[in-house]
């Protein structure tokens, strides 16, 4: 009986173990931090707010976006003449903000600003005016309850570096994993990191990692130490090759081939057929302004007219031909180049394409499939889109801005020739591009490795890991009294038997 007693306390005893270590290691409330990155880019800003678990600042793959706010109106660069307006534009995402973030937390938020192409055209044309709108939105970001970082112009190379650790952040290519995930990990090969495509409105970026990459072009050459990896990297930034600004170059270049025709016209308005643009579509541009762009004042001339009327063809083939002339590949100082003489070494890998390279795509209903389709499908769908008469499009597609409209099938033209015609991608690596909106929560883009690096979350080396996470050292834990539990029962009852099972053995 007495024996009896002392097992039943046992018990109660392991049991109360159990409870005790299951409630002492309960995971504490979260602690969670955030941070916010504006992109200030050539047609517009966007404001995103990104959240993290505090506890886990060095582990990738916790960090994710929370909200995004597009702010109305042009890009900071569009407020050249108007420098005072440019950060209050700002104001109405930055309560947005606040809305998001707990405001006990507002003061240790750290906010960035990072301008892109845009600011940097602006800069090489104004830089006094540059200057003055970076200090506008500065003093915006000063007043407002967060702990501002700073408004600066990031260079074409940051802004590719950027884009690249973001994808594969997110994509977990950097094997930011503990406990048995890592192990299971390590029994896999290595698998590649992923390229990067950006494409905005001023500039277009290629980087992706390389193990074939020379000596020829250094400047084209980053070398990071991620989670104890290092990475060889090539990046390359191409001002004014972004959509905008390519539409611009390209009418320039027409304009110029035909500028002799129209200097001994008489008339005070001219016309420009165009193949890019859809049949029956029409276009003024005012050449005063057009020429002032540094993408194209080195094309400027005069001419006896003050407007140019653009007229719609609708002529893919046609389109793809003038496109490529944008592309120079004469000339290659070095072994392997993709156009205007710039180094590019052998394309290795998958690639992500983001910002304008998928929402032009997704606009055209190419991104849907799961598996990315072949080139042929692509190239004929934009083709048939280009095809159509701009009053079908607009009757059609009556929700979106003609503006933006009236240019998808020079985007989508251009993407292709960019693609093919300048970082020479075939039919037989078109399907390692994968064209990438969000991944997860987040958004494809440079913020959030501008942000990861700021706020030096991404370190050198991998973060120290306990052996165990808090789920299995719990599961470890009841394992182990269960099992212990059971062989005290055992134990109790091979030396101490029952009656009645002393009985039922005699």
């Amino acid at each position: 009986m007495i024996l009896l007693i002392l097992g039943f306390l046992s018990t109660l005893a392991v049991i109360a173990l159990i409870a005790v270590a299951v409630t002492q290691n309960q995971p504490l409330p979260k602690n969670i931090k955030y941070g916010i990155v504006l992109d200030a880019g050539s047609s517009h800003t966007n404001l995103y707010v990104y959240e993290w678990p505090a506890e886990k600042e060095n582990d990738t793959g916790v960090v994710q976006q929370v909200e995004v706010c597009k702010v109305e109106g042009p890009g900071i660069s569009g407020y050249s003449h108007a420098t005072e307006k440019a950060g209050p534009s700002l104001a109405q995402c930055l309560q947005q903000a606040k809305e998001v973030i707990p405001s006990a937390q507002h003061k240790e938020t750290p906010v960035y600003l990072g301008a892109t192409a845009g600011m940097r055209l602006l800069r090489l044309q104004n830089e006094s005016a540059a200057d003055k709108v970076l200090s506008s939105v500065g003093n915006t970001l000063r007043s407002a309850p967060f702990s501002f970082q700073g408004a600066r112009i990031i260079t074409g190379q940051e802004e590719g570096a950027y884009g690249w650790i973001t994808i594969n952040y997110l994509l977990g290519n950097f094997k930011q994993v503990s406990g048995w995930k890592k192990f299971l990990h390590s029994l896999k090969s290595l698998s590649e990191t992923s390229g990067a495509l950006d494409l905005g409105g001023a500039s277009t970026q290629i980087t992706f990692a390389s193990k074939d990459l020379s000596s020829e072009s250094p400047e084209d050459q980053l070398y990071f130490r991620l989670y104890g990896k290092d990475y060889q990297v090539y990046t390359h930034s191409f001002l004014c090759y972004g959509k905008d600004q390519a539409l611009q170059q390209k009418l320039a270049r027409d304009l110029q081939a035909t500028w002799i025709d129209f200097y001994f016209q008489t008339v005070e308005n001219s016309n420009l057929p165009d193949p890019c643009f859809h049949k029956g579509y029409e276009r003024t541009i005012n050449i005063s302004d057009f020429f002032k762009n540094p993408c194209t004042s080195d094309k400027k001339k005069q001419l006896p007219f003050s407007q140019l009327y653009i007229k719609g063809e609708g002529n893919y083939q046609k389109c793809r031909e003038n496109i490529q002339k944008l592309f120079n590949k004469s000339n290659c100082p070095y072994s392997s180049c993709s156009f205007n003489g710039i180094y590019l070494p052998p394309l290795q890998g998958d690639f992500g394409a983001f910002s304008a390279f998928y929402f032009v795509m997704n606009f055209l209903n190419l991104t849907s499939e799961p598996k990315p389709l072949a080139l042929n499908k692509v190239t004929s769908t934009i083709e048939s889109f280009c095809a159509r008469p701009w009053q079908e499009v607009k009757t059609a597609y009556h929700h979106i801005k003609e503006k933006y409209l009236s240019e998808y099938c020079f985007s989508g033209a251009y993407i292709l020739s960019l693609l093919e015609n300048g970082y020479e991608f075939t039919e037989n690596n078109w399907q390692t591009i994968h064209f990438l909106g969000k991944i997860g929560s987040s958004d494809a883009g440079w913020t959030l490795g501008y942000m990861l690096n700021l706020t030096n979350m991404i370190p050198a080396e991998e973060p120290a890991q306990p052996p165990l996470s808090h789920g299995s050292y719990v599961g470890l834990m009841v394992l182990c009294s269960l099992v212990l539990v059971s062989v005290l029962l055992f134990a109790w009852l091979l030396f101490h038997k029952p009656k009645c099972l002393q009985k039922g053995i005699v």
